[in-house]
């Protein structure tokens, strides 16, 4: 991941991103230690980083959605295309790359990145027609439609089903599943986290947003993660490689086990650590070597 080290590891460029994006300039301000920053417990002002971070960094020029909507933070994200490009190097493979996104989300973040950073073909898709309809207008506005496509799953139960055509190869596919397994369990993290932020309030903005279906899954993310896993053993010769990012560390040993049963051929945990939080992406693939010899010279 070393391009991902370089493109972070200096701290925001203000000026320039202001001077690109000036509706960045009413967010910015100089903190104790003299150095421009914002406030990060502020939606609207991480939206507006974000978005100046995005016109500036890869040529995103149009980045507007719901203010309800998820506003994802753009190094964990690049941090997820970074490694997954490694991923991919490891099992040589290189051209003409094809991904499937799971929750694109009104955002589309991973396929707006994926395509300026590697010129990856996508596919996304969600279970949220607004979130739809946001993603196509961003696609369309960016004149991405050659790289992006948006598929729509009428079935919030089902992962693949109902979206993966029997026809579609993919070299990668990725997810940010949904955290919580309810509504309240969303606001108590939303306030542990305004909290670490040094943000004393009961308002529970959150400082990233979020509807629903972008944060929380009937059973938490072990439900989604096993529901993910089962439907990819529907699917075993479409993909090499599936992935997907997992935020509590406790549901990998479950994830390992259910994966063996279904008939993995090698599983693989990733470390992502930005900063103090530290993550991980379970990749895992149920093609033989031979299998996997004949894809690299389709």
């Amino acid at each position: 991941m070393l391009k991902f080290a370089k493109e972070h590891t200096n701290s925001y460029d203000f000026e320039v991103l202001i001077d690109k994006y000036p509706k960045l300039q009413p967010f910015v301000f100089k903190n104790t230690y003299g150095n421009l920053t914002i406030d990060f417990s502020e939606a609207k002002a991480v939206r507006a980083l974000n978005t100046a971070v995005l016109k500036v960094d890869y040529q995103i020029n149009y980045w507007q959605f719901d203010d309800s909507n998820l506003t994802p933070p753009i190094p964990s994200r690049v941090a997820y295309i970074h490694l997954l490009k490694d991923l991919l190097l490891s099992s040589h493979l290189d051209e003409n790359i094809k991904v499937l996104d799971i929750g694109t989300g009104a955002n589309c973040i991973y396929p707006l990145l994926g395509q300026s950073i590697y010129n990856w073909q996508f596919v996304g898709t969600d279970v949220n027609k607004n979130s739809i309809k946001q993603a196509k207008k961003i696609i369309a506005k960016n004149q991405l439609e050659d790289k992006i496509l948006i598929r729509f799953q009428n079935n919030p139960n089902q992962i693949f089903q109902g979206v993966l055509a029997k026809t579609d190869i993919f070299a990668l596919t990725m997810c940010n599943p949904p955290f919580y397994k309810d509504e309240v369990e969303a606001n108590s993290a939303t306030l542990k986290k305004l909290k670490g932020l040094n943000q004393e309030t009961n308002n529970l903005s959150r400082n990233f947003s979020g509807i629903s279906n972008e944060l929380w899954y009937k059973g938490g993310e072990k439900a989604f993660l096993h529901n993910y896993l089962y439907e990819s053993s529907l699917f075993k010769n479409q993909c090499f490689w599936y992935t997907t990012l997992v935020s509590n560390k406790e549901n990998v040993k479950s994830m390992y086990a259910s994966l063996n049963k279904l008939g993995a051929t090698t599983i693989k945990t990733l470390p992502i650590n930005i900063g103090k939080k530290k993550s991980r992406v379970v990749a895992w693939t149920f093609l033989n070597e031979d299998q996997q010899k004949q894809w690299k010279i389709k």
